[in-house]
């Protein structure tokens, strides 16, 4: 067997979902690793993340953003240092793009906690100003055929949305207005679907392009960002970034395109990787039947027991 046919590694860093600040906390308390990353992000922040989030009511808050991209480079710390990860290519779905840009070394890990922190401020402050009432709600088991029945009745009745996310099969997210949210909960139920969470603000929607002109415009010129010191595959399109530029524009991929996971999925498959470490807090994408399918899953994070996942 050749070099290039050796079976590969990814690391996938997930993205943001709900979480309570009992679990986080906890984890920033007790685990070494993340009380190691907590510093550096107090001191590159110059306030205490762990108060602020103590303080927070908000899942997606500057804080509740800070924590999570803190214990996702712990636990990642942890999968090299206790499974002896290296791995061959590197993935961030979401917002877990952060902590992909820090862990290729793009960034440093301080500039990106910066860098999360005055996104988390620009998207306040816009959405603040557009798209107040938007919301991206994640759903399951809904055949493609009746989700576009569904959006096609919300198009003639003028309402907007657009998709957020395709992330397994009948697997979706779709923004819209969140005066439609309860008809379209009860629509995608009718369609035999099931409704898991709204997120607010919205994300991944082509109708943020004001979003994204303003951190391409006011934000990321502020930093220096590197080549990748592995390749990263992008979560919009599934192409595999080696280039500063190419990882540049992915991070603002990610205010006005969707998420595609099985393009994704497709990518590592056909660069040969065979085991997927999914480290951080993650409740979703170690749980795709795509994922599961296709790769040896092993989860490393906040209350994850880091025992690989069978094949099926």
């Amino acid at each position: 067997m050749t070099a290039s046919e050796q079976p590969k590694t990814a690391i996938v860093f997930p993205g943001m979902g709900p979480s309570g600040f009992s679990e986080v906390g906890r984890f920033l308390t007790l685990d070494p690793f993340a009380r190691k990353r907590l510093a550096e992000a107090d001191e590159a922040l110059g306030y205490s993340v762990f108060d602020r989030l103590r303080d927070s009511e908000d899942d997606y808050s500057e804080a509740t953003q800070i924590a999570f991209l803190v214990n996702s480079m712990a636990s990642a710390d942890r999968a090299e240092q206790e499974h002896g990860l290296v791995p061959d290519l590197c993935v961030g779905p979401s917002f877990g793009q952060k902590a992909a840009a820090a862990y290729v070394s793009s960034l440093p890990f301080p500039e990106v906690v910066r860098l999360t922190a005055e996104l988390a401020r620009c998207e306040h402050a816009y959405f603040a100003e557009e798209y107040q009432d938007a919301v991206t709600h994640t759903f399951v088991r809904t055949p493609r055929e009746k989700l576009t029945e569904i959006l096609t009745e919300l198009g003639e009745r003028d309402e907007w949305y657009d998709y957020s996310g395709y992330l397994d099969d009948g697997f979706f997210m779709v923004s819209l207005r969140e005066t439609e949210l309860e008809w379209f909960k009860k629509a995608i139920s009718q369609a035999g679907g099931y409704s898991m969470y709204s997120m607010v603000p919205a994300v991944h929607a082509p109708a943020f392009a004001e979003l994204r002109r303003r951190a391409a415009e006011e934000i990321l010129p502020k930093y220096d960002i590197l080549d990748p010191k592995l390749p990263v595959v992008t979560d919009q399109e599934g192409t595999i970034v080696t280039t500063a530029d190419g990882l540049r524009t992915m991070l603002l991929d990610t205010f006005d395109l969707p998420i595609h996971w099985p393009k994704v999925v497709d990518t590592l498959k056909g660069a040969g990787v065979s085991k997927m470490y999914i480290t951080g807090p993650d409740n979703l994408f170690h749980r795709l039947d795509r994922t599961k399918s296709n790769f040896e899953v092993v989860t490393v994070g906040p209350g994850k027991r880091s025992r690989p996942a069978r094949k099926r």
